[in-house]
C-alpha cells in the first residue's frame, strides 16, 4: 500500500488531498494543529499526529513518530497569507508568516525527504506563483511573496541534497483556491486543485533538481 504525509491536513486543499489519497486506498500520514481536527482525520481513515509548524518541539517530536517510515508522497501544505495591507510589517506580522512558511520548511524538508529515498518519492510544498522572481507582475502582498519565494529557496536546497538520492522535489502552485486564504470569489474548489497536484506529482518524471510548476503541471519560472 503507497504511503503520503500531508502537512496540514485540516482544511481545504489539504483536507482534500487526505480525502481523495484514501479514496485510492492510500495508507495517509496527515497533521493538524488543533486535536478536534486529528480525531476527525482519524474519523476518515488517516493516522493524524497533532502539529503546529511554529513548534520546534513539535517538528523534533514528528520526526522521532516518523522515523523509519517508508513514504511514496510527503506534501507540506500548512501556510499563512499573514497582513492583507501591504504597508509597513509588524515584526510579530513578519514573524508570524516566515516562521510558517520558512522557518517550518527549513526544519521539516530535511526530516522528511530521507523517508522518500526508498520509493524514491516525491516530496511537494505548497508555494505560489506570487513567489516567482522571474514572472513577477505586481507587489501586493510583499510579506506573502517574500516568504514563498524563501520557501522555494529551501525546496531547491533540499533537492540539491536529496535529488541525486531519488527525490522529486516539486514547488506547487495550487491555483487561485476557493479556501480561507484565496476567499469565496476564487477559480477553483479544493477538491479541483488537489485533484490537479495529485495527478501532477504522479505523471511529473523524477529529477536531480526542484521544478515550480502549476497545479495542472504547467511550469512556472522561478
Amino acid at each position: 500500500m503507497p504511503a503520503v504525509l500531508i502537512i496540514g491536513a485540516s482544511r481545504g486543499i489539504g483536507h482534500q488531498l487526505v480525502q481523495q489519497y484514501l479514496a485510492d486506498g492510500w495508507r495517509v500520514i496527515a497533521t493538524a494543529r488543533q486535536p478536534a481536527d486529528c480525531a476527525t482525520l482519524r474519523t476518515l481513515g488517516a493516522e493524524a499526529h497533532q502539529l503546529d509548524v511554529t513548534d520546534v518541539e513539535a517538528c523534533a517530536g514528528l520526526g522521532w513518530k516518523l522515523d523509519d517510515e517508508r513514504l511514496d508522497v510527503a506534501i507540506l501544505n500548512a501556510g499563512v497569507y499573514g497582513p492583507r495591507h501591504d504597508g509597513f510589517p509588524t515584526t510579530v506580522e513578519f514573524d508570524g508568516v516566515m516562521h510558517t512558511n520558512v522557518l517550518a520548511a527549513m526544519r521539516l524538508l530535511p526530516m522528511i525527504a530521507p523517508l522518500l529515498i526508498k520509493a524514491r518519492g516525491k516530496l511537494a510544498v505548497l508555494s505560489s506563483r506570487m513567489g516567482s522572481l522571474s514572472e513577477r507582475g505586481s507587489a501586493s502582498g510583499s510579506l506573502y511573496r517574500a516568504s514563498k519565494a524563501a520557501l522555494n529557496s529551501v525546496l531547491i536546497d533540499t533537492a540539491l541534497t536529496f535529488g541525486p538520492k531519488g527525490v522529486g522535489c516539486i514547488a506547487f502552485h495550487p491555483g487561485w483556491v476557493r479556501t480561507d486564504m484565496g476567499g469565496a470569489g476564487a477559480d477553483l474548489e479544493p477538491a479541483d486543485s488537489a485533484a490537479g497536484i495529485r495527478k501532477t506529482i504522479a505523471s511529473t518524471p523524477h529529477s536531480d533538481t526542484a521544478r515550480y510548476l502549476n497545479y495542472d503541471g504547467q511550469s512556472i519560472g522561478w
